[in-house]
């Protein structure tokens, strides 16, 4: 993460730009990465794990793509804010890592995942409410039939609720900035195979009394293709818990992995 210095050297406009591109660029990277292999370079060979059998437009695609460059220009904003909280002592971000210890940067990442998966699945449900849903999370359900691209595809006001709890949480827990990058990296990663298309996890995997619980490609595929049911991101006890699931996805998935 970049720090006040930074904005007091090369000022506000450009730590925000610069904090956009890095974001964007780490997206760029695996979600781009993920795009060639299942849509270009090894389409073919993975079409038997395609969940839905026909490819999105490509107005569709590059729509995706448009709408995760000004999702990045909002994640930087909140990355500007954060380091001006920080400036004025409103955070409990810290420099060196030996001040609570490696296991603790650990434990904090960890705990910093369950924090934004049980966010992200209040926020997400809220968002699918009649009155939210056209304002603000329309716009990512335009992709009926998801791609990587789709992982940042949002709306600007769902964007910011994508990022709001972060500034949040800086401010009640401590957390070192390399925590925060781990996340940031989970984020994505799991945001990518969330929209990917393509089921890679195996056979039993939804079975698995540990496995079970870590959403997969079918999961969220079903939320784009229903818009309702599967609220979740990385975890899929909240949909358990609040009985969410949607009621064809073991049947998909098992019937998908035959193949």
């Amino acid at each position: 993460m970049l720090s006040h210095s930074f904005i007091e050297e090369f000022g506000v406009l450009i730590t925000w730009v610069v904090s956009s591109f890095l974001i964007f660029f780490r997206y760029l990277v695996v979600a781009g990465i993920a795009f060639f292999i299942f849509y270009k370079w090894k389409k073919k060979h993975f079409k038997p794990r395609k969940i839905q059998t026909t490819l999105p437009a490509k107005v569709t695609i590059l729509n995706e793509l448009r709408n995760s460059i000004f999702s990045c220009l909002v994640f930087g904003l909140f990355i500007l804010l954060i380091i001006g909280m920080k400036s004025y002592g409103l955070t409990m971000l810290y420099q060196d890592p030996l001040q609570f210890g490696y296991a603790y940067l650990l434990f904090s990442w960890a705990l910093l995942i369950v924090i934004h998966d049980t966010y992200f699945y209040w926020t997400h449900r809220l968002m699918h409410h009649r009155k939210l849903f056209p304002i603000m999370h329309y716009v990512h359900h335009q992709s009926y039939n998801p791609t990587p691209w789709a992982s940042f595809s949002f709306h600007p006001l769902e964007a910011i609720v994508e990022f709001a709890f972060l500034p949040v949480v800086v401010c009640c827990i401590p957390l070192h900035p390399l925590a925060i990058l781990f996340w940031s990296i989970w984020m994505i990663l799991w945001n990518v195979v969330g929209h990917l298309g393509y089921e890679l996890f195996p056979k039993g995997f939804i079975h698995h009394p540990v496995f079970k619980w870590f959403n997969t490609s079918t999961h969220h595929n079903l939320h784009h293709q229903r818009s309702r049911g599967n609220f979740g991101l990385y975890f899929n006890w909240w949909d358990h818990w609040m009985n969410t699931n949607d009621e064809t996805y073991e049947k998909t998935f098992t019937n998908h992995r035959k193949m």
